[in-house]
């Protein structure tokens, strides 16, 4: 009775349009409310609980760092040298959408601040060089998902958190895959831009990848810090990201100059405001996990899956299936703590490596990011845009299905994922 009232009352809240934040929370308290077994008072020591992990201050740490990095013009350096890379290819600018948010992606572990720190120079651009406003949004949309998939990758985070799994080896194995994606993006844009017509934005030159490389070397040097500690076991996630904040402002104030001491409390105002929607997902979240593991839930609806079949392949195009509905309904840090203890119960069936079922979780709520309506980099790039959500989603199509077809590879071709992630100890 207890499960059935939580999940009924969840997907009501959902219904209805309440926060995702919210819901949870009030479908929590509601289900505790008529069990009455429980005091309210364990409502506030599990969300504190839920964020009270080293692990988990990563988050944040990585979004300030976005913040900071898109105020300081890092990232408008990063655009000018993908554009000098990839601008002479047919519809430029839409390959350099795609390749700035990969570069990008590589700083911020956010999809939804990729979208926004590149949608805003590149939307623009790509308007006035005559291409079509929602084919401009579509194409940054389906960029921006990268940011979950390229470490640092704040979901990434949030799976090891809750698996126990290594960040350091999660970073590892999102690498090769995050690379697949883009090129299939790029391929993707190329050639519907070639059909269209759409006319390349620059020539190709030598000498300008040159100078464009030497003014980016410093934004460019953020993700090998990044990465280049965690993977060598320098430091961990979470002390690579304040490095990735510490490193973003001394850039941005000494050497780039596009940040004044004054900015800082209201970059910081705006990088906590953002953080702190986050953080309350995960504390709500972490009520309704709670609750769920003492009815047993997510056992539940593994067996339930387990009684369909025994053949893991197809137990895990199930899993799939799942994790795309839920991408699409659901915001992707709930849809990790709801989901993922339920998926980590069938990982003997699966037969699968723990650190690949957690590149392939990250890399179906990417694509839900593309769906309405829950889909954040939709929204973002939308909002940018000036589109209706429903107009930039027709248009995205061709890159979502792109994007289940890299899916499929990253599901049954375990050494995209785990070859690189065996080079990492830690």
């Amino acid at each position: 009775m207890t499960s059935h009232l939580l999940i009924l009352s969840l997907f009501f809240l959902f219904i209805i349009n309440t926060p995702i934040a919210v819901a949870i929370g009030a479908a929590s308290i509601f289900t505790l409310l008529i069990q009455g077994d429980f005091s309210l008072m364990m409502v506030v020591q599990r969300m504190f609980s839920g964020t009270d992990s080293f692990h988990i201050m990563a988050v944040p740490l990585f979004m300030y760092a976005g913040v900071i990095m898109e105020k300081g013009g890092i990232s408008g350096r990063l655009i000018d040298f993908a554009n000098a890379l990839t601008g002479w290819l047919p519809g430029g600018l839409a390959a350099v959408s795609i390749v700035s948010a990969m570069f990008f992606a590589g700083i911020s572990g956010s999809a939804a601040a990729d979208a926004a720190a590149v949608g805003a120079v590149l939307i623009p651009a790509m308007k006035r060089a005559g291409y079509p406003s929602d084919f401009a949004a579509a194409v940054q949309a389906s960029g921006g998902s990268l940011g979950v998939v390229i470490p640092p990758s704040i979901p990434m985070i949030i799976f090891g958190f809750l698996t126990g799994a290594s960040i350091g080896r999660l970073f590892a194995a999102g690498i090769l895959p995050g690379l697949l994606i883009g090129i299939s993006l790029i391929t993707v844009s190329t050639f519907l831009s070639w059909k269209r017509g759409y006319a390349p934005s620059a020539s190709f030159s030598l000498g300008r990848i040159w100078h464009t490389l030497t003014r980016a070397v410093l934004a460019l040097g953020a993700p090998f810090i990044i990465l280049g500690g965690i993977l060598s076991g320098i430091f961990t996630a979470t002390e690579s990201a304040a490095v990735a904040v510490f490193y973003a402002l001394f850039v941005s104030i000494f050497i780039y100059r596009q940040i004044r001491v004054r900015d800082i409390l209201p970059i910081f105002r705006q990088a906590s405001v953002t953080a702190s929607v986050v953080m309350f997902i995960i504390a709500t979240a972490s009520v309704f996990s709670w609750i769920a593991a003492i009815e047993e839930i997510p056992d539940a609806l593994a067996g339930s899956l387990l009684t369909l079949t025994d053949q893991p392949e197809i137990l895990l195009l199930l899993v799939n299936l799942v994790l795309l509905a839920a991408g699409i309904f659901v915001e992707t840090t709930a849809a990790l703590i709801l989901l993922v203890p339920m998926i980590t119960a069938m990982v003997p069936t699966l037969g699968i490596d723990l650190i690949q079922l957690g590149v392939i979780v990250v890399a179906n709520l990417a694509i839900g990011m593309l769906t309405p309506p829950m889909g954040i980099c939709l929204i973002v790039s939308s909002s940018i845009s000036g589109d209706s959500v429903g107009k930039v989603g027709l248009k995205v199509l061709p890159f979502l299905l792109i994007l289940l077809i890299d899916l499929f590879i990253i599901s049954f071709y375990p050494p995209l994922t785990l070859w690189m992630a065996g080079m990492v100890g830690n």
